[in-house]
């Protein structure tokens, strides 16, 4: 059983003991403080909140617990139903809602649940709030409202259906152009609700063939969420044989999207963003972010294209702070995140889905032939587990001043900057270890600069 509080909401199993796992009166206790938080932060008399949930199995309890209490802490509830985590976002904005709250535990396994929490400006609360919140959910400060101020619930089930419009309407989007493409598109949604989402948008955009691999939105996860090439085997047997011209992946919530060429090799998570950006920063020319762990090709394309280039903490919240921060046209995160402001700030599939099929049909060119576009880079994810008693700030400051020549980021961890290559390391919030990304030029070369950081980090704790 696993309960993990952060700043970003509450994620954990679902059954056993109070406080060990995500219970229901885990839920009851979480959700009323965070009704609070936004009830004291809003000059509102009376609180409107969107709800929606992904398909996992444990939605329908989790969304009738959530929707019950806010309820009883005298808030509106639009229910939204089965949705993905960009359409609650959009619907808070539509609705002018005072926040939302998307019942999903994203890319973990269909034990799991959550609780992902949203402003009134349909984005994920800031670290300060978060804290904030986990206080109020250990204090005694809730107040129920009394029975003539119980909230009502309206049910909403068109939701996604305007999400869809909205991305239609975007200029970059050209709808036409992708419906005279005549594409052969497959779709895995992991019987989650990019199911509902991705067919019924590509519908829209004028796509007439689509293979639906898992698309039946029962929770009952065919294989490990996580769109990574190890868990895609069956889409890219699709594409070899299939005579299809993309393949589309999406996890549990559809905030990330995983492209899959003609030919059945991976477009790479990484790439997603760096594809999508490229289009936008074709005619809309500007700056762009992704967090320290993404791939550096987004920095070399953005760069090319005149604009400038940041890298956030990892983190939405992060990656969304420092892009209002520079008025970026377009970033997200390299695992297949991507966050389009002329849209809202949220990574968005749907919105991956429709740049990325304009940007084949205006170039008239396959994935393959996008993907050569871009500098090869290799990304190698290790990790070290140390200690419990082990100081692992004093090891991150001890890499930081072995690299202290070379270029060092140390907002979130520490980041070395080499002339081809770069190493990230990060500790975990919830036990001992130390993970460690590298990217260089080759696969061999990224291994090869991990393991020799490894390999001094162990010489540093004695290991």
């Amino acid at each position: 059983m696993a309960l993990i509080k952060s700043i970003s909401g509450i994620r954990g199993t679902i059954g056993g003991a109070a406080g060990t796992a995500l219970t229901p009166l885990d839920i009851v206790r979480f959700t009323a403080a965070y009704a609070h938080f936004i009830r004291q932060q809003s000059d509102t008399e009376r609180l409107t909140m969107v709800v929606g949930r992904d398909a996992r199995i444990s939605g329908a309890m989790v969304n009738k617990l959530v929707t019950g209490t806010l309820m009883a802490m005298g808030v509106e509830v639009i229910d939204t139903g089965l949705s993905t985590t960009p359409t609650v976002e959009v619907s808070v904005i539509n609705i002018k809602a005072d926040g939302g709250i998307i019942i999903t535990a994203s890319h973990n396994p269909k034990q799991w649940n959550a609780l992902k929490l949203l402003n009134h400006r349909g984005e994920f609360l800031s670290a300060a709030d978060g804290e904030e919140i986990l206080r109020l959910a250990d204090s005694d400060e809730i107040q129920f409202a009394e029975a003539t101020a119980v909230g009502t619930l309206i049910e909403r089930i068109d939701t996604i259906d305007e999400h869809i419009r909205q991305v239609l309407a975007l200029d970059l989007v050209d709808v036409e152009a992708i419906r005279k493409a005549n594409f052969k598109v497959a779709v895995d949604a992991v019987n989650s609700t990019g199911g509902i989402a991705i067919p019924a948008l590509l519908e829209a955009l004028g796509v007439k063939e689509i293979k639906k691999i898992y698309c039946d939105p029962d929770g009952d996860f065919p294989h490990n969420p996580e769109p990574l090439p190890e868990n895609l085997t069956e889409i890219a047997k699709v594409l070899r044989e299939g005579n299809y011209d993309v393949g589309f992946v999406v996890d549990p919530d559809v905030d990330r999207l995983a492209i899959i060429c003609e030919d059945g090799e991976m477009f790479g998570e990484e790439y997603t963003l760096v594809a999508v950006a490229d289009w936008v920063l074709s005619h809309t020319p500007g700056n762009t972010v992704s967090n320290l762990s993404s791939s550096r090709a987004l920095r070399d394309i953005t760069v090319a294209a005149g604009g400038s280039y940041q890298a956030s903490a990892v983190g939405e919240v992060n990656v969304v702070e420092l892009m209002k921060k520079t008025h970026a046209v377009i970033g997200g995160e390299g695992n297949g995140g991507i966050i389009y402001p002329a849209a809202h700030y949220g990574r968005d599939a749907l919105v991956g889905i429709s740049l990325f099929l304009t940007f084949m049909a205006k170039q008239k060119a396959t994935p393959t032939e996008i993907r050569k576009r871009y500098p090869a880079y290799f990304i190698s994810k290790n990790k070290i587990e140390l200690s419990p008693a082990l100081d692992v700030d004093d090891v991150l400051k001890k890499v930081a001043d072995s690299y202290g020549h070379e270029r060092v980021t140390t907002i979130d961890g520490v980041k070395v900057d080499f002339d081809k290559e770069w190493v990230h390391l990060r500790k975990s919030n919830t036990e001992p270890i130390i993970r460690i990304y590298a990217e260089s030029t080759s696969a061999e070369k990224a291994t090869a600069l991990a393991k020799s950081v490894i390999d001094e980090i162990k010489s540093m704790a004695g290991i």
